[in-house]
């Protein structure tokens, strides 16, 4: 019998390990941003950036720059929460800080990132703004946001029922074999 807690026990470490090296996969979910926003020039634009919920007291910020580690910080939650034509406004209850940018011009056209500011790395995605004539809505941002927000959603828990399938699967190998151990004791002593 102790050859099956042993078994068990080296099925559930590579599931476990598994886990562990997906978390970084998962962590993704936890902030969601539209991949790309279009707005006019004169216009407004309001970008939503959904957050999970272990981070409502974590410093917000959003930056600008083609490259995360060298944007330049337009606005925080941590301090005036408005500069020149840009604000930031943090919904901590629903998980949402929004960021608006008015009067746009050409030149906004840029990357920006939604950023969370927390020990080690700070967890951000990025916005790509393009100004246009043809700019749509703000409306359409926000369902391609929820459509973004789903297929988020939809890849954490695929991996993960990938994963539990993996280890039923194991398990049941493992159960089976022991069986037929069991069965055949003679089996296993001309083995050796």
């Amino acid at each position: 019998m102790r050859t099956s807690a042993c078994s068990a026990s080296n099925i559930c470490v590579p599931v476990l390990c598994l886990l562990l090296l997906m978390k970084n996969k998962v962590d993704s979910v936890d902030l969601l941003a539209p991949e790309e926003v279009m707005a006019a020039p004169g216009g407004l634009v309001e970008i939503a950036c959904q957050y999970d919920l272990q981070f409502k007291e974590r410093p917000k910020y959003w930056c600008k720059g083609s490259i995360y580690e060298l944007c330049r910080i337009l606005v925080r939650t941590t301090r005036k929460t408005q500069h020149d034509r840009c604000s930031i406004t943090d919904d901590r209850e629903a998980g949402v800080f929004t960021v608006t940018m008015t009067s746009l011009m050409e030149s906004d056209e840029d990357k920006y990132w939604c950023v969370i500011s927390r020990s080690g790395r700070n967890v951000y995605k990025s916005v790509r703004l393009v100004i246009t004539q043809t700019a749509t809505t703000s409306t359409t941002t926000k369902s391609s946001f929820l459509a973004q927000q789903e297929t988020s959603l939809w890849a954490s828990l695929r991996w993960f029922l990938f994963l539990v399938t993996l280890g039923c699967l194991a398990m049941t190998h493992v159960v089976v074999w022991r069986m037929e151990a069991s069965r055949n004791p003679e089996s296993e002593m001309t083995d050796m």
